[in-house]
């Protein structure tokens, strides 16, 4: 009789993945932080492009496939980039509660559609034979990288075209 292993199945190591997940956050908040709190705004785009890179980096450090963490990242990218418009938009017309507004609402509809993309591109990978199981190390490095990339593009679009 096998004995079940419930959310640790697979092998999947929770102590890693959290230690990996405090680590990226941690590099996160420090890398981000002193150029919102500074007037570095131009560099806002990049870095979270940059950071985008890191958990992607971790996942090679930890001999994970890239290839089956195509649906977590296109999730992230769409998600996030998409809710950080929204985000502009709520400050935009209507300052610090505005901003709150469009990032909730804005999450709230972005990942419905979010969703329905991850569902496509997981269809795609598996048709092409690509093992995209979710585990949650792959899928939280997948969507940390997803979303930062997707923040990055539209932060840097939003400098560029000269909204802050």
């Amino acid at each position: 009789m096998t004995k079940r292993r419930g959310f640790m199945d697979r092998g999947e190591n929770m102590v890693r993945a959290f230690s990996w997940c405090l680590v990226l956050t941690l590099a996160i908040v420090f890398s981000v932080y002193p150029i919102a709190s500074r007037e570095l705004t131009f560099l806002a785009g990049p870095v979270l492009l940059v950071l985008g890179l890191a958990p992607l980096a971790v996942l090679k450090i930890n001999n994970e496939s890239l290839t089956s963490v195509g649906a977590d990242i296109a999730f992230g990218a769409f998600d996030t980039g998409f809710m950080t418009i929204a985000t502009l938009v709520g400050a935009t017309f209507a300052g610090i509660l505005g901003a709150v507004i469009g990032a909730g609402a804005g999450d709230a509809i972005t990942d419905a559609w979010a969703g329905l993309i991850e569902g496509k591109v997981a269809s795609w990978l598996r048709k092409r034979g690509i093992d995209e199981a979710r585990r949650p190390f792959k899928t939280s490095m997948g969507k940390m990288s997803g979303c930062l990339l997707g923040a990055g593009v539209t932060v840097s679009f939003a400098s560029i075209i000269g909204i802050f």
